[in-house]
């Protein structure tokens, strides 16, 4: 991926696919504060990205059978987001030199999704990573860029190890603190201001 300065969006235009929303300390919608968001689409109609650090306590094997032994500890459903939370989006990321399936979209590299109605035994020796979210978030034409430019999100290039990572609820301030300076410092800032 493209080198980008932190939290910036130097053009609107820009497509950020495959970059992290990170929600600021100034963001108090409760669907979505202290959340990491990796976007799927970005498109001029509007955005759509999967919450990556809000692990559920269902088993993957409960809702999805096989395609738990695929899947990445921990072996949960992820709240993908408040938008139908009965669908399921699968990540995927493909070991190098794999090909790739017809059941993998990729849209970020090695990263993409799968379709769930596929055979999983098809994927057992192509996948390096994979993780399912319920539902998703998404935004209309211009409601993502003036989210932005309000400070309810800064943008930041992620890492392969940022879908499947195996403490998410530590992503949020991990990703603060590998921005360095200044962002680093919002790693620490309290969940509740009040106990500051």
């Amino acid at each position: 991926m493209a080198s980008h300065e932190p939290g910036t969006v130097e053009n609107q235009a820009e497509s950020l696919v495959g970059r992290l929303l990170v929600a600021t300390p100034a963001l108090q919608d409760p669907n979505f504060e202290r959340t990491v968001v990796l976007l799927v689409s970005h498109e001029p109609a509007g955005a759509l990205g999967v919450v990556l650090n809000r692990a559920t306590e269902v088993p993957v094997a409960e809702v999805l059978g096989d395609w738990s032994e695929l899947t990445q500890e921990p072996a949960v459903l992820f709240e993908g987001g408040p938008v139908q939370p009965e669908a399921a989006i699968a990540l995927g990321w493909m070991r190098s030199g794999a090909g790739e399936p017809s059941c993998f979209k990729p849209f970020a590299g090695r990263l993409g999704t799968l379709d769930l109605s596929a055979d999983p035994d098809t994927l057992s020796n192509s996948l390096d990573g994979m993780r399912v979210f319920a539902g998703y978030a998404s935004w209309d034409a211009d409601q993502l860029k003036d989210e932005i430019k309000e400070g309810a999100w800064m943008v930041f290039d992620s890492l392969p190890g940022d879908p499947f990572a195996s403490r998410p609820e530590d992503l949020w301030a991990m990703v603060w603190r590998r921005q360095g300076g200044l962002l680093a410092a919002v790693a620490h800032y309290p969940a509740d201001p009040s106990h500051n």
